[in-house]
């Protein structure tokens, strides 16, 4: 049965992760056809086409790979300088620019000349290339702001799930404690598993957020009011000076820093609740950031990222994973011992994170993503506006097809750290707790 359901979760993954990327291009196709682009093709996947249909002037389609997508749109690029397409060169940078502007005539048919892409204005050649990520992005966010408004998140309150039994620095956490240790504030002044504190030294609190920096701040003998059984006691516990975590501006334990703060002595239960359109704002903007920075963070991450695939060593919980990585991570899920709900809350945010991600990724500025051909269209406003305030003629489009060595250069690398990823994730995945 465990297989099953692991096969299962693999298998709704990829359907999600298909509906993105159809979701994606759909993006595309339609405000390339608002503009009055031709787009001839709308396939999701790659290689043998499995189904196809012709509505219009458009072929919709479904191929045997599913690793991606496209939407044709014609024209892409300008023809060179003196308006005619060249014959291939023997340079091979000059034949890779020739070769990428032939492939974009190659659906080209009398009628045609006013409906290529390059002959939009700049403003439409950003919004038809930004349409794509956009609709991840609306995606991912409306998915994440559905769970958390209705069926809420996770988060440490101040309900007492553990009672530290003695004070141990946080850089020796793992080890259990040893004769001549002190016990822990919380143990000696008598909270118990299950009370929910209310109060500290007069201040009330509703949420962990609210009572851990009081603790780390104080010293000596606190007042803790807690809740037990229906009834209110106060409890009167020395806090203790300890080696803790050193946190960031999100509240987030930074690896391997640490500061001396006050220290009681418990961990929080995570508790469930939903949140309001404020909560989801501030939950939003911080995953965004996170995301962010973790997109960044990929580059030096790919040393340990090798070294796990090839030199046995640990995975690291925040390696990069790739679809392969994410779809063994939901069928994991699917297979836990967990309520269906749970799962199904899993799978749904999964999906989100995989549109953000592809939001997020199709954003960067380079070629041959979709924010590299965004940058071509300001770049190519931009001259246009100068040549004006300047009395110059105008420039006309900005030819992309100069830059495809570039963005041949980029996807060797995208392809060489996707492979990469692939081959960890089959080898040595990062493990679901």
């Amino acid at each position: 049965m465990t297989l099953v359901m692991t096969v299962l979760g693999i298998v709704v993954f990829v359907v999600g992760l298909l509906f993105s990327i159809a979701w994606h291009e759909a993006g595309h196709l339609a405000m390339g056809k608002l503009f009055g682009v031709r787009v001839p093709q709308y396939m999701v996947g790659f290689g043998k086409t499995l189904w196809s249909k012709k509505i219009g002037e458009t072929e919709y389609g479904l191929k045997a790979v599913p690793a991606g997508g496209y939407c044709r749109l014609i024209g892409m690029f300008p023809p060179d300088e003196d308006g005619k397409l060249k014959a291939k060169s023997t340079s091979p940078w000059r034949t890779m620019i020739e070769e990428a502007r032939e492939a974009s005539y190659e659906e080209v048919v009398p009628g045609d000349e006013t409906r290529l892409f390059y002959t939009r204005k700049p403003w439409q050649k950003f919004l038809i290339m930004l349409a794509g990520p956009t609709m991840n992005l609306i995606l991912g966010v409306a998915i994440l702001a559905g769970v958390w408004m209705t069926y809420g998140v996770m988060e440490p309150g101040t309900k007492v799930a553990v009672v530290t039994e003695c004070v141990v620095p946080a850089s020796e956490a793992d080890r259990t404690c040893q004769p001549g240790d002190k016990p822990a504030p919380a143990k000696e002044a008598g909270l118990r598993v299950g009370d929910r504190i209310v109060a500290f030294n007069g201040v009330p609190v509703t949420s962990y957020d609210d009572l851990r920096p009081l603790i780390r701040e104080s010293s000596g003998q606190a007042t803790v009011v807690v809740e037990r059984d229906g009834q209110r006691l106060t409890l009167t516990p020395t806090i203790a000076q300890n080696e803790m975590a050193k946190l960031d501006e999100n509240g987030l334990a930074i690896d391997g820093e640490y500061v001396r703060t006050g220290f009681l002595g418990f961990s929080p239960l995570n508790e469930q609740h939903t949140l309001g359109v404020g909560g989801v704002v501030d939950e939003l903007g911080f995953y965004m950031d996170k995301s962010i920075e973790g997109l960044m963070r990929i580059p030096e991450k790919v040393p340990a990222l090798f070294g796990a695939t090839f030199q046995g060593e640990e995975r690291e919980k925040d390696s990069p994973v790739g679809m392969v990585g994410a779809a063994r991570i939901g069928g994991e899920v699917m297979s836990a011992d967990l309520p269906v709900e749970s799962r199904l809350i899993f799978f749904v945010q999964l999906l989100a994170m995989v549109n953000i991600g592809l939001f997020l990724f199709n954003m960067l500025p380079l070629l041959p993503l979709d924010g590299g051909h965004m940058v071509g269209a300001l770049w190519e406003s931009l001259r246009r506006r100068v040549a004006r305030l300047f009395r110059r003629p105008d420039p006309g489009p900005f030819d992309v097809a100069k830059l495809m060595p570039v963005a041949y250069a980029v996807a060797v690398v995208f392809i060489g750290f996707t492979v990469l990823v692939l081959i960890a994730d089959v080898v040595n995945p990062v493990k679901v707790t």
